[in-house]
């Protein structure tokens, strides 16, 4: 279990946690989400005493990370694939960490069997893709068998194999009742593996909660509808205070009334449809909902796929 109790970090005058109070349960997977910025890394390595709390505490299966006489056992932990002896094999690198804690060398060819680094274990990890520098990074984390298990984007680079199968190692653990927390720019794989959510932003927690209800917090009824005659349904619908957006032909998105609603208006005006869709909100959209006031770093929206270009981009085009 992970326990932040008014956990604050500044730098200066700059704060990257402000004082935030969380807790990560056993025998489930948390996910870990915030814009670029958050706090999400200062979070993690506070958690692992790479970085000092300016207040607050934060602790690991009931201490402090420093506290623990066997941290590999206790906590497993994935902040950064590269942080490895570049001229050392991948075998060499376990075998190192496990000598620190009278871990067998049995552990070492398991955990290298397990995350598939069997065929380049001999190689130096300074050569490695970034896959497979993340399975090695994996690798370590599981080292010691760990109770709690911190990972810091672990998808990374992995491909769709890869992807799969920390997806299902994520959720065997937490079957087993370990704390598994980890963080994740993808959204859709982040809604196929954690059960519970934890959103930062600005330094700050801006959601707490089971992912269901995450979900369900930000969902507004919306319904496809396809009809030949959008202009007049879109029209009577709209009558009665609902959102209408007519996105594509023939076809409206409706919010704030359900399917059977809608169904009743366009009997009882007589215009014929033969589609109607409940849509369910993504955890992009919620997460998006979530974030709209704590993102800090806006990229330029392009609305226009013929929109005028950049003008360093303008020489590259086809003459």
């Amino acid at each position: 279990m992970i326990e932040a109790v008014n956990l604050a970090k500044h730098y200066g005058a700059k704060t990257a946690v402000g004082g935030v109070t969380f807790t990560v349960k056993p025998g489930m997977v948390t996910g870990f989400l915030g814009p670029n910025g958050a706090g999400k890394s200062t979070t993690m390595r506070m958690i692992v005493g790479l970085d000092k709390p300016s207040a607050g505490t934060i602790t690991v299966n009931g201490k402090p990370y420093a506290k623990h006489h066997d941290p590999l056992h206790q906590v497993g932990a994935l902040l950064d694939a590269k942080a490895v002896h570049t001229s050392r094999s991948a075998y060499n690198h376990l075998l190192a960490m496990a000598a620190t804690h009278n871990i067998p060398t049995s552990r070492v060819n398991e955990v290298i069997d397990m995350t598939g680094l069997a065929a380049v274990a001999k190689k130096k990890a300074g050569g490695f893709s970034l896959g497979m520098g993340q399975r090695l990074g994996i690798a370590s984390a599981l080292l010691g068998d760990p109770q709690t298990l911190i990972l810091d984007e672990p998808v990374n680079g992995l491909d769709p194999e890869g992807v799969l199968w920390v997806r299902n190692l994520a959720k065997h653990l937490a079957g087993q009742g370990k704390t598994v927390f980890l963080s994740s720019h993808l959204m859709s794989e982040m809604a196929q593996t954690a059960d519970h959510l934890i959103v930062i932003g600005r330094g700050q927690i801006i959601a707490d909660a089971p992912i269901a209800t995450i979900l369900a917090g930000s969902q507004q009824a919306r319904v496809r509808v396809r009809t030949a005659d959008t202009a007049r349904l879109g029209q009577l619908l709209s009558a009665n205070g609902v959102q209408v957006q007519n996105n594509e032909r023939e076809t409206l998105e409706v919010s704030g009334v359900d399917s059977r609603q809608i169904a009743q208006v366009a009997l009882e005006n007589q215009v014929l449809v033969y589609e109607l869709t409940p849509l369910t909100t993504s955890l992009e959209e919620a997460y998006f909902d979530l974030t709209k006031d704590s993102v800090e770093y806006h990229s330029q929206e392009f609305d226009d796929a013929a929109a005028e270009p950049a003008p360093a981009l303008k020489g590259l085009q086809k003459r």
